[in-house]
């Protein structure tokens, strides 16, 4: 709808709106009147009750807060109601609607009489109540900029991007050289296929600190001579042939180099203890 359109449309809310007031102001300023306001306060009882209800109309609409905006609506809801009552009562009492209106009953029945009055003396301390807090909730209400809220999501989002992670790097395959001649446990030259594998490149481990001391081997470390003393003491049953670094590693529990230095002791030794003896 174009902006004429609108302001027409608005002009005969206005319209409407003022005419209803006015069928309305006639039906509060009888009752109130009869219920003992002077002239003066029975004309200006219609805006008491009626104005509260176009204020509380205009708050519900500005108010975004969710409990100010129920708070309000309640608040209308309420005055449309004790409105519709009154204005309902003085068509149903004849003589509400005479030129000068004197004090007169507003219903036969004592209690509904009372509640009656009870409710048109309290609908403007009502409104003095309510209207006060209505305007002090549109007064301090903080209305949204959409400016801000575009950047907010902006900001959220970026922030969402960065925290996933990035992808970690693509496996590297690592060519090892083709096949070579190796030096067998037994002094054979065999031919030894060796292939391509890919090693996946994984990002350095970062430092964790201090290793706890529960967490350490309670193996002590031994010596070069500590190692080869119980070396000689395992393999003392084994042959030459049987002398080999993994199986030295995996009898000591030691790394592999130095199951290689052992062996190679080892070898040693026995070569030396099997060479013939010069005689003079």
């Amino acid at each position: 709808m174009n902006r004429a359109g609108k302001a027409l449309l608005v002009l005969a809310l206005v319209a409407v709106v003022g005419m209803a007031f006015r069928v309305s102001w006639n039906a509060l300023r009888d009752v109130v009147t009869a219920v003992g306001a002077d002239e003066t306060g029975a004309t200006l009882y219609p805006f008491v009750v009626d104005g509260l209800m176009a204020l509380a109309l205009v708050a519900t609409l500005v108010l975004t807060d969710r409990a100010d905006k129920r708070f309000a609506l309640r608040v209308l809801a309420a005055y449309t109601a004790a409105s519709l009552v009154l204005n309902f009562v003085h068509g149903l009492v004849p003589e509400l609607h005479g030129e000068s209106v004197d004090w007169t009953r507003l219903a036969d029945w004592d209690a509904v009489n009372w509640l009656l009055v009870l409710l048109a003396t309290s609908l403007p301390v009502g409104s003095i109540y309510f209207g006060s807090d209505l305007v002090a909730k549109v007064l301090h209400h903080r209305p949204i900029d959409p400016t801000n809220t575009k950047k907010s999501t902006q900001i959220d989002t970026e922030r969402s991007t960065s925290d996933v992670g990035e992808p970690g790097p693509e496996p590297v395959s690592i060519a090892r050289p083709e096949p070579v001649d190796s030096l067998t446990e037994s002094g054979s030259t065999d031919r030894v296929m060796v292939h391509a594998v890919a090693a996946e490149q994984t990002a350095p481990r970062r430092a964790t600190g201090r290793v706890p001391d529960a967490a350490r081997s309670t193996r002590p470390r031994r010596t070069p001579d500590e190692l080869l003393a119980e070396a000689r003491q395992i393999t003392e049953s084994w042959t030459v042939e049987q002398l080999t670094a993994e199986g030295i590693r995996k009898a000591l529990r030691t790394s592999p180099d130095k199951a290689r230095i052992l062996r190679e002791t080892l070898r040693a030794e026995r070569s030396t203890a099997l060479e013939p003896v010069a005689v003079g």
